[in-house]
């Protein structure tokens, strides 16, 4: 697949700040953007971690602020609904987010809120229904996973119908990302295994989608390289500096791929997953990418094997380089002690309600192979079955 031929453009709106103890820019960034007065957004697990004492403790000591801390996994229409309460009951005019790609995403959807006078997040589903610019945002990610704090979209549990609804315009960008590795180093082993799984399928899934560019297949396939050669290390030795940047920086740069491209059928799944079942989203990704890996491979057999040499492996042809880049990604997951799906818990009679959310949903179309409700059917019970 040659995308050099189709138009294309590109915007990163979204100064990056990265490097070991690069925190201490934090203060600084809100200095720049002439607000004092932030809405702290984080959840329980990084408040309990003492991840956020470690990012408050940067700020002057007369620093107002307010910490909203109500985020869930897999953010909910209603923490959104109350984040924003928190911001206007504060007086707030900018917000931070701390943490994974949750309180990152609902702090996007409560900048949205605020910037439309309005509660309910259900009216801004889709591409580019935002309108209005955001107040100022800036992302200090916690782990190396979503790339949420480099996107420009936002993923939101709409409670009423259980499922995953996305809020995407270059209006919800950050304009700023401070992500320092440090802050990733007590990050459990299991959600290192996760969130990885998840930043390696975000990059994945943005090479090889029908609508990639070339300058996030250049991303795309860096954070392949960064991320292969690093999660195992990072699964297994958290403390380690050197992977866990490689981590971070993997990650990055699939946020930059995926929101530039987009993601596709993995996602698709693991969002309805989420929805119906509120299932860590990173582990979702995990379970379903070889075997939509697999079910595409002959639609882009050049593509998974670049995929491959950029995990080190050197096949020989085009449907050789598919069929390694598949094993890798399957033996990896087993390595990081990743679940099955059938330890997931799942009930087979929403197997065809799962199918029909994910042909549903607005990446669907992006699948490099045409995928329909039966196609997803099919990969579920195939996962099902090992």
């Amino acid at each position: 697949m040659n995308n050099l031929q189709s138009g294309f453009s590109f915007e990163l709106p979204t100064k990056i700040i990265f490097g070991p103890a690069c925190v201490k820019e934090l203060p600084g960034q809100l200095d720049a953007l002439g607000v004092a007065r932030p809405l702290i957004v984080s959840d329980a697990g990084v408040v309990a971690a003492g991840v956020l004492d470690k990012v408050l403790a940067v700020f002057p000591k007369d620093t107002k602020y307010k910490i909203f801390d109500g985020v869930e996994a897999n953010p909910k229409d209603v923490n959104v609904s109350s984040g924003a309460e928190a911001y206007r009951a504060f007086g707030a005019d900018s917000i931070v987010a701390v943490g994974g790609g949750s309180p990152i995403d609902c702090a996007k959807s409560i900048g949205v809120l605020i910037a439309n006078g309005t509660s309910d997040i259900k009216a801004f589903e889709g591409k580019n229904v935002p309108s209005k610019p955001l107040p100022p945002l800036i992302c200090v990610p916690t782990t190396s996973g979503t790339g949420s704090e480099l996107t420009f979209s936002s993923v939101i549990t709409d409670t009423k119908n259980n499922y995953k609804m996305t809020v995407k315009n270059p209006f919800t960008a950050a304009k700023a990302a401070v992500c320092d590795p440090l802050l990733t180093l007590t990050v459990p082993p299991a959600v290192t295994a996760a969130t990885g799984m998840d930043a390696l399928t975000h990059a994945i899934e943005a090479y090889t989608a029908n609508c990639s560019e070339p300058i996030s297949d250049a991303a795309a396939l860096y954070a392949v390289e960064l991320i292969y050669s690093s999660l195992v290390t990072a699964f297994s030795s958290g403390s380690d500096v050197e992977a866990r940047s490689r981590m971070l920086m993997g990650s990055m740069l699939g946020g930059i791929a995926f929101s530039h491209s987009d993601v596709a059928s993995v996602h698709c799944i693991a969002e309805s997953l989420g929805g119906l079942y509120d299932l860590p989203h990173g582990t979702c990704n995990a379970v379903f990418l070889p075997y939509v890996m697999e079910y595409n491979m002959e639609y882009c057999k050049e593509r998974y094997a670049r995929i491959a040499r950029a995990m080190g492996l050197t096949p020989d042809t085009g449907s050789e380089g598919a069929r390694a880049a598949v094993n890798a990604v399957k033996a990896l997951a087993i390595e990081v002690k990743l679940p099955s799906f059938a330890s997931l818990n799942v009930n087979p009679t929403d197997y065809a309600k799962i199918a029909e959310m994910s042909a549903r949903n607005i990446s669907t179309e992006s699948n490099p192979r045409p995928m329909s409700e039966k196609n997803y059917l099919e990969v579920l019970l195939t996962a099902a079955a090992v």
